[in-house]
């Protein structure tokens, strides 16, 4: 599975590829089209509105989520499946990357929503807006997956931004080591995030293959 799509693919971006980026006031790495002028003059959005949202490299969701992921700022992106960006003109204000569930327990065929990072310049009700894009976008282009997942951080998320977008909830974990052998998440700023409870939120693409599923 790759997150190519039906239009001829972006080449990944990198950190290094940015050096010829024209001069800005803002964080260059958050350029989509590094060597063309964007039409709106650079301005803010103010509302989602103004916001495309579209298919992107894997690596340049990477390094943004770096930056704007204050829990789990680090991410194998070769292992992502799809990676998705917001972005007005040519500045990009969040990205998401996905991948199958992590968890032996589900689907292999589900997606598993792995990071969502939004910048702090971004308008209000970018993350619903862009997860219900991205819902669409799946059901539209790969319905095979039949269930999308992704797990609330209950000790800084109260998943208003699921339930309000029609999510169910699948499971609600109790506090654990997070951690294995296949599944190590570190973070940038010490902060313990492996033993928070979660909750699994369920949002159905497609009608299911099976009618029960494991349940982890």
């Amino acid at each position: 599975m790759s997150d190519n799509t039906s239009t001829s693919p972006k080449p990944e971006l990198s950190v290094e590829n940015h050096t010829e980026v024209r001069r800005m006031s803002v964080d260059s790495t958050r350029v989509v089209y590094p060597l063309f002028q964007a039409d709106d003059g650079g301005s803010i959005p103010a509302s989602t509105l103004q916001l495309i949202y579209e298919p992107c490299p894997r690596k340049y969701a990477a390094i943004l989520n770096q930056k704007w992921h204050s829990r789990l700022p680090r991410v194998e992106w070769g292992t992502m499946s799809y990676a998705f960006h917001a972005r007005c003109g040519d500045m990009s204000y969040a990205v998401a990357l996905w991948s199958n569930p992590v968890t032996n327990n589900l689907p292999s065929h589900w997606l598993e929503l792995r990071r969502l990072a939004i910048s702090s310049d971004a308008p209000k009700n970018t993350a619903s807006s862009f997860i219900g894009w991205m819902v669409r976008w799946f059901r539209k282009k790969a319905p095979q997956h039949e269930r999308l997942i992704s797990y609330q951080d209950c000790d800084v998320h109260l998943g208003t931004i699921y339930r309000a977008s029609g999510w169910r909830v699948g499971r609600i974990g109790l506090s654990g080591d997070w951690n294995h052998k296949s599944r190590f998440r570190p973070t940038k700023n010490g902060i313990e995030t492996n033993r928070s409870e979660k909750v699994r939120w369920e949002k159905t693409i497609s009608t299911p293959k099976f009618d029960e599923a494991r349940r982890a």
